[in-house]
């Protein structure tokens, strides 16, 4: 990966270090940064938090994303600025949390959303490619968290770090992706031991089936992009719906959401019928192989 440098965008900056301004909501007056929120559900998730009255960070790695995103939250009036990072790279992070404090002068809220997915069964990747769709999945979520830490515990803020259903029972075609997700309960489980007397909020959302943007790209076996893979469009849920449980669960500080029937269902079946959880993957890999293909 490219050595990722940060920006802030052009024109209606606000003034350095100053407190966000005041604007009617839920989250009024705080700050958030949201990784990965350059597009996708990350995008919707930063909007709905300026909606509701917070200044946020945006984050991506592509700069005319980037940049196209936060003119279009600046011409709706939302207290934003951007910064370009890499969010697996630990300096970076720290310049990602300095920006948020030198623009708004605090954080209250990370929302760990940026990774990489895949299309790949174990077998065929490429030893560097199941590393990359881990790393972004874990590391991606640990080192903004590192970095913020100090601005968290002071604000006694709210930490989410965004899983997904296929993390409960694991997915054919998904081993680093499920792997990478299925780590961040155990660690928001551990740091909600570790740091229970400094207040800070630490929970997990499991996402399920959502709609994602025309580009959407994962990885295959040779680390090459392509398209994700089908998605049943009645088992879809809209950015727009995903990001307004999100932002439910910040509010009400919850340590884990799980979105969606199937996910419950997965849920439920892993943790009492496993055999059978299992038994189901298994056949539905048999007979709806481009659900994972």
């Amino acid at each position: 990966m490219s050595e990722p440098t940060s920006s802030s965008t052009p024109g209606r900056a606000p003034v350095l270090g100053a407190a966000p301004p005041a604007r009617p909501g839920a989250f009024s007056g705080q700050v958030a940064i949201v990784t990965g929120s350059e597009s996708g559900i990350g995008r919707e998730t930063a909007r709905q938090l300026c909606q509701q009255g917070a200044a946020v960070v945006l984050n991506g790695r592509n700069p005319e994303r980037l940049r196209q995103t936060c003119e279009a939250f600046e011409a709706a009036g939302y207290a934003v600025v951007s910064c370009l990072a890499d969010v697996t790279d630990y300096p970076s992070c720290q310049r990602l949390v300095a920006t948020a404090v030198q623009a708004f002068g605090r954080l209250d809220i990370l929302v760990a959303n940026a990774c990489i997915s895949q299309r790949a069964y174990f077998v065929d990747m490429q030893p560097e490619v199941f590393r990359q769709v881990l790393d972004s999945n874990v590391y991606g979520a640990v080192y903004p968290l590192m970095a913020a830490l100090p601005q968290l515990t002071q604000a006694r803020g709210s930490v989410t770090f965004i899983s997904s259903i296929s993390a409960l029972n694991g997915m054919p075609s998904g081993s680093a992706y499920c792997a990478g997700k299925a780590a961040l309960s155990n660690l928001a489980h551990t740091l909600r031991l570790e740091l229970a007397s400094t207040g800070i909020h630490l929970g997990v959302v499991h996402i399920g089936f959502t709609q994602n943007d025309p580009d959407k790209r994962v990885l295959d076996a040779g680390g090459q992009p392509v398209p994700i893979a089908y998605r049943p469009p009645r088992w879809q849920k809209s950015q727009t719906e995903v990001a307004g449980i999100i932002l439910g669960h910040i509010r009400r500080r919850r340590q884990r959401t799980v979105i969606s029937a199937l996910g419950w269902l997965i849920l439920l079946v892993h943790t009492y019928f496993p055999r059978l959880g299992d038994w189901f993957v298994r056949t539905s890999f048999r007979r709806f192989r481009h659900w994972y293909e």
